[in-house]
């Protein structure tokens, strides 16, 4: 059997096939959600995509007989280093025919320009940060994924312990099976908190100010969230990044803000799910040159009935007042109840006891698992 080679994706050839790789790995699998190849184009581009005004990244593809069997994406962020104190770097947008071989190869490969850096240790699947998509998926794999969530087939984790990786985390995904009960348990513990709430008001998001908007929500974010594992602030031209991709999708109703005396003090995120959509054209826009999918697109994302929700903070000095249930309730009774929107919330840490606590006490059910791994970089030959 002819050996396999690794290179670096170095044409646009390259990227090209790096891309559209993974409809090899899904051809049988019907709950994946084919990416826009348009969205992968950017996601990759170091001159475009504003992670790489700090940190670095490269691509490599696996051949065996000049085949492409798989494909593999290192990264390094200097930001999360500084913030931790750490000495990581990452790999994601990891695909792989069922072969030890090639995986071997593959992280072999991450692991040897991770070294190149200085990094002694390594930690995926992670596509740059923690900001964007990440976690292999354990569990669920009947499901199809939602917008910013990974898939992927259910002998990865065998390449990857096989390694030698060994858990890190676990982030699950929970399900609003019944939004009704939901609300009513909600409302209930809404009521008990009640005197503990400051006078908070709640508001819709003012999608005609979205830029206004992003960065109040960014600032709440980055207090939130600072002392959860794997965080790593959002530089401000990556929220910009982030809020001009999820502009065409986001709704009112989906997006609440709560404030005292005029200061956001909390917000909640959730976003249809376009991957229902996306998966109605396969990756293009166009077909021998005329819109055919970007009319299939739109015309789906008009009626979509699913919806993530993406994010939930508030700041640290108001945690424990009831402003996160509220801001819960809204989205359950604006989306879910009054316009029929159904949905996931994720990805919630496994060492979030209160928020998975609280998820469960209202009936969600816990539906997937996520998982990411680290090892200490081997030696280098």
């Amino acid at each position: 059997m002819p050996q396999i080679e690794i290179s670096r994706v170095a044409s646009r050839s390259d990227r090209d096939a790096f891309i559209k790789f993974p409809w090899r790995i899904y051809a049988n699998d019907p709950a994946w959600v084919p990416p826009l190849l348009l969205e992968r184009k950017e996601f990759l581009d170091q001159e475009k995509h504003p992670f790489f005004e700090h940190g670095k990244a490269e691509l490599f593809l696996a051949r065996r007989g000049g085949e492409i069997v798989g494909r593999i994406l290192a990264s390094d962020d200097p930001n999360y280093n500084a913030l931790h104190q750490s000495n990581v770097g990452c790999f994601g947008m990891f695909e792989s025919i069922d072969d030890p071989e090639v995986a071997t190869a593959l992280f072999d490969a991450a692991a040897g320009w991770l070294r190149g850096l200085g990094r002694d240790e390594i930690v995926g699947p992670i596509d740059y940060s923690t900001n964007y998509v990440c976690g292999l998926l354990i569990d669920g794999f009947e499901f199809p994924p939602m917008l910013l969530t990974s898939h992927n087939p259910p002998y990865y984790s065998g390449l990857i312990e096989r390694w030698g990786f060994e858990k890190t985390m676990d982030l699950y995904a929970w399900w609003f099976a019944n939004p009704a009960e939901a609300a009513e348990r909600l409302r209930r513990l809404a009521g008990a908190l009640k005197k503990r709430r400051a006078d908070v008001t709640f508001r819709p998001a003012n999608l005609r100010r979205i830029a206004e908007e992003g960065r109040r929500i960014r600032d709440i974010y980055n207090q939130a969230w600072r002392n959860n594992w794997g965080f790593v602030a959002f530089t401000e031209k990556e929220f910009d990044y982030m809020t001009k991709e999820l502009k065409p999708l986001v709704v009112s109703e989906l997006i609440w803000l709560a404030e005292i005396e005029g200061e956001p003090v909390g917000f909640i995120l959730c976003v249809p799910d376009i991957n229902a959509a996306l998966k109605k054209i396969n990756g293009r826009l166009t077909t021998f040159g005329l819109p055919i999918g970007l009319a299939k697109l739109l015309y789906y994302k008009s009626r979509l009935k699913t919806t993530r929700l993406v994010a939930l903070g508030v700041v640290p000095k108001y945690r424990r007042h009831g402003i996160a249930e509220m801001l819960v309730l809204r989205i359950i009774e604006e989306a879910m109840i009054k316009r029929g929107f159904i949905g996931e919330c994720s990805l919630i840490l496994e060492n979030n006891v209160m928020m998975n606590r609280f998820l469960e006490a209202i009936g969600a059910e816990k539906y997937k698992t996520y998982r990411i791994y680290r090892r200490p970089l081997p030696p280098g030959k």
